[in-house]
């Protein structure tokens, strides 16, 4: 186990903010990580489970305790007919491609979506009308020291939401159950929705990708920029001005600023709508 110390977790988020983690080690096998977890609890430590970082702000102080990192290192895949079964630090996007690759259809929407399966199924993260829960059959996960695993009406699939949001477990793969298509149809597809992301999203800026769930009967970044906050800045924060649904770290922006900047946008939006926006981004750390 190659655990660091004082690992700054600015370098391991995509909104590019975070102090230092305590320890910090990035896992390779289903074995380190129950190994990671026995080491933190005989330290009397606490421990977080992260994929790429795409969905966190990590606050400036850092993170006591252990981080355990699953991405590069434990991203296998295995394809058998229409069944892709792969390890949780896989990134989304290279799923994607490896479905497409076997000319299997489903995992289109998901080509875009920067972040890792293991933090895809905790969240049933989807897009342009697909969720993971949509191709999931089942999740193996580490929980109490023993591997199990949960066939997909088990897994309690909601908006932006699974089993495992109320569970103290690590996801350490998920098998999937695609269609079979045509290589051209699914790139031609897979393509669309590059081009409405890059067309849409800020993409070349460091964030967390949309700030807030959607609210029932609303668009959030509708509201935010009706509600006049398009642009909107406090510190290195800022409202994106291409998608008001996104806060930006548009200048060495702090996690201060940031949490500072979700609140007046909460606020403001309540005041005006009278609708409460929930955070989609997980706040870790101490800020």
């Amino acid at each position: 186990m190659n655990i660091k110390k004082n690992e700054l977790m600015k370098n391991h988020t995509s909104f590019k903010i975070g102090g230092p983690a305590d320890e910090f080690c990035e896992a390779v096998s289903e074995e380190e990580v129950r190994n990671l977890i026995e080491y933190a609890k005989n330290k009397g430590i606490d421990y977080i489970v992260m994929g790429n970082g795409s969905n966190l702000l990590v606050g400036d102080k850092g993170i006591r305790g252990l981080v355990i990192k699953l991405a590069r290192g434990f991203d296998s895949t295995e394809v058998s007919g229409k069944t892709i079964k792969a390890q949780s630090g896989i990134l989304l996007s290279r799923l994607a491609n490896t479905a497409l690759k076997h000319e299997l259809s489903g995992l289109e929407f998901a080509s875009g979506i920067p972040g890792t399966l293991g933090g895809a199924v905790f969240m049933n993260a989807g897009a342009y009308g697909g969720e993971m829960k949509d191709v999931i059959t089942s999740v193996t996960y580490l929980e109490d020291g023993e591997i199990r695993t949960a066939d997909k009406d088990e897994l309690d699939f909601g908006y932006r939401r699974s089993i495992f949001c109320d569970k103290d477990a690590v996801i350490l793969s998920a098998e999937m159950s695609l269609d079979e298509s045509e290589y051209d149809k699914i790139k031609e597809m897979m393509d669309d929705f590059k081009e409405r992301r890059t067309s849409k999203q800020p993409l070349s800026m460091p964030s967390a990708g949309s700030t807030f769930k959607r609210p029932e009967g609303f668009f959030a970044g509708k509201l935010i920029e009706d509600a006049g906050l398009k642009g909107f800045r406090i510190g290195g924060a800022e409202v994106s001005q291409k998608h008001s649904g996104f806060v930006v770290n548009a200048d060495n922006a702090t996690a201060r600023d940031v949490l500072g900047l979700i609140e007046h946008i909460q606020k403001t939006v309540y005041d005006k709508f009278g609708v409460k926006l929930e955070t989609e981004v997980k706040m870790l750390g101490e800020f």
